[in-house]
């Protein structure tokens, strides 16, 4: 929430990764072809190739970055209805999504190779894209509390998980590391009322006593040892 783009970019990838496997591997593919197109940017620059070498990757760039375009955008459009509506039960009101963007084109890429050959880097595609995450018209990045970012979160965890349920063999299991710490009594029973339809979860708290209900199996670690 707190970084960069590239942050989310690498989040919202994975994700996309989980919900349609068979375009796991377009992320890693369009970067391999982002990287040989720098290559061969470069290289022109210092004299050691010709405008012509660019072409091609100029052309796999495009492929590649419109089929991640499309793959993202279908990746948010599914969560954006879960986290709104996980965002709200844990207090968190008009929870959204947003990724607005456009898929490079080969014409586009040309138009600005100029510009690339300065700067040896591929200055256009969703290798530079962001995704919004919003509540209440805010940007939660730039205009969201730290509580509001951790909320946030926990929202987009139990979307992805709630959708991984539907559409997969079997439910995810969740792996919830000290969440209950920044969450109010009301938010704490918000949360395990979600998770009792979520499969197996396992939760970290400091303390038994922070825990919102009876867990199913409960370890006690201490120095050493856990029971």
């Amino acid at each position: 929430m707190k970084g960069g783009p590239a942050a989310r970019r690498a989040y919202f990838d994975r994700a996309l990764g989980r919900l349609f496997p068979a375009r796991a591997g377009v992320p890693a593919e369009y970067g391999a072809a982002v990287a040989q197109r720098n290559a061969a940017l470069r290289r022109v620059a210092i004299g050691a190739s010709s405008r012509d070498a660019v072409s091609p990757w100029t052309e796999r760039v495009a492929e590649l970055g419109t089929a991640l375009v499309s793959a993202r955008a279908e990746a948010v459009a599914l969560l954006a209805p879960p986290f709104g509506e996980r965002a709200d039960e844990l207090g968190l009101p008009g929870g959204e999504l947003r990724y607005e963007a456009e898929p490079p084109t080969r014409e586009a890429l040309e138009a600005r190779l100029d510009d690339d050959l300065d700067r040896g880097t591929t200055g256009l595609g969703p290798h530079l894209d962001d995704v919004e995450i919003r509540a209440d018209e805010r940007d939660l990045r730039r205009f969201g509390s730290q509580g509001e970012q951790r909320l946030a979160v926990l929202s987009l965890i139990l979307a992805e998980a709630a959708l991984l349920s539907e559409r997969g063999p079997a439910p995810p299991l969740l792996l919830l590391d000290d969440v209950l710490s920044e969450l109010d009594e009301v938010r704490r029973a918000a949360l395990v009322e979600r998770l009792a339809g979520t499969g197996q979860t396992l939760i970290t708290a400091t303390a038994a006593s922070a825990l919102p209900a009876q867990p199913a199996q409960l370890v006690e670690v201490t120095p050493g040892a856990a029971r």
